[in-house]
């Protein structure tokens, strides 16, 4: 029950962070500029973390801190690069289950 409670709040502490970035770096409202390739690769990791760390309590807490970082991003911001994450990293679970 403890580790839900942790992963919880690293979620919800990463969203947050997310947020406050997200207001200082795009101030005006949203536009479509194509894919933040840093963004990306947080969420890449972040996934990674999570669906491959599955023993890891620690990996998993902070792979949710990334994901939740890059979710947490304004409304409009972050969509694509939480999909091209989370679909990388079912990629790479699948490839590494099949060897």
């Amino acid at each position: 029950m403890l580790e839900f409670l942790i992963y919880l709040f690293t979620f919800i502490i990463g969203s947050i962070i997310g947020l406050l970035y997200s207001y200082k770096q795009h101030g005006e409202p949203f536009v479509v500029n194509g894919l933040n390739v840093v963004m990306c690769v947080i969420s890449i990791i972040g996934w990674m973390m999570i669906i491959n760390g599955q023993f890891s309590q620690i990996l998993v807490a902070i792979g949710l801190f990334l994901v939740g970082f890059v979710m947490g991003e304004r409304p409009g911001y972050g969509r694509l690069e939480t999909l091209i994450g989370l679909v990388i990293a079912v990629i790479v679970y699948v490839l590494i289950n099949l060897i």
